[in-house]
């Protein structure tokens, strides 16, 4: 059953009544409603794609929270084969926050990793939500060191609020392990490649994307901290988060303009959730596009193109 947004309740409310006919249309003895069923489609359609051309950046970082996105599990079986999980850290435990492991992403041997969120209450709280602790930024350290080794290329997706906050978290040296992370990402002679694909939250996120080549979804948003957050800080007012969202430039677009990001892979009208199959396919392309890209370069190549992304990002303002 689709779940919809406040903001959607339009597009919504011409959807239910298109559902109504149908089943009406079902009955033998119905007359013939095929014409207004159609028309209703065409307007619930236009609607749609009005209202999805002109997002505000809140109305955005709902959609890149719509519990029905396609998330890193959905990612991973549609575009990784022979895909082979790693569990923990060889230190602690394992952290099902962050799912990573070995596989080949259309022919080609790759290390992938990314946050996982869950899809209903039991896998979200499994997987925290997608809020990793300490162990799960030291499991990615410990894939990536392997994907090097090996000359691997390394794909993460990116979708988390941001790194767990608990204070077992702090405890276990939570800033260290996403230092640590960040610092392996850089050091990476191998293309690395980050896409966000829901929300991609402070530390917690660039823990996982300080790569080579970093893309976002449309409608997926990117931030050092979340609207809400910023709104309680900035206003001592969680209320405002709508004001807060739009100053911040968090969404796709702005990132793009700003130099912070290097992509932007198109969703289906209505948004990743509408018709995951073509999300994912879209960006498995500009996953391939972006490996091709890099694929001639040499370890040191790779690393000084790394670095010299993120040495730029705010020298162009």
């Amino acid at each position: 059953m689709r779940s919809y947004l406040d903001f959607e309740k339009p597009v919504a409310e011409l959807e239910a009544k298109v559902e109504e006919l149908r089943a009406l249309g079902e009955n033998r003895d119905a007359v013939s409603i095929a014409d207004d069923i159609s028309r209703l489609e065409v307007k619930a359609a236009d609607a749609l794609k009005d209202l999805y051309g002109k997002l505000t950046p809140w109305q955005k970082t709902l959609v890149a929270r719509h519990p029905q996105r396609p998330h890193f599990i959905d990612y991973c079986a549609g575009l990784i084969t022979e895909f082979t999980p790693l569990a923990g850290d060889r230190k602690f435990a394992e952290d099902e926050a962050i799912v990573g492991g070995f596989g080949r992403f259309r022919g080609q041997p790759v290390c992938v990793m990314g946050q996982e969120k869950g899809h209903n209450t039991e896998t979200r709280i499994r997987h925290n939500f997608g809020m990793a602790r300490p162990e799960g930024y030291r499991k990615a350290v410990r894939l990536m060191e392997m994907a090097d080794r090996f000359s691997l290329p390394v794909i993460s997706f990116v979708d988390t609020a941001g790194a767990y906050p608990g204070i077992e978290a702090e405890e276990r040296g939570q800033a260290e392990a996403i230092a640590r992370s960040t610092e392996m990402q850089l050091s990476l002679g191998v293309p690395n490649v980050a896409l966000v694909i829901g929300e991609g939250g402070s530390g917690g996120a660039i823990a996982i994307a300080t790569a080579n080549k970093v893309l976002m979804l449309e409608h997926a948003i990117y931030s050092v901290i979340s609207p809400e957050g910023a709104a309680s800080i900035l206003w001592r007012d969680a209320a405002r988060a709508q004001d807060a969202a739009t100053n911040m430039k968090i969404t796709a677009q702005d990132l793009l303009r700003l130099g912070i990001i290097d992509g932007i892979v198109t969703e289906p009208v209505g948004g990743a959730h509408r018709d995951p199959q073509a999300t994912i396919e879209a960006a498995g392309n500009a996953i391939e596009e972006a490996l091709h890209d890099l694929g001639n370069m040499g370890p040191a190549e790779i690393r000084d193109h790394r670095a010299d992304k993120f040495l730029a990002i705010g020298r162009k303002l």
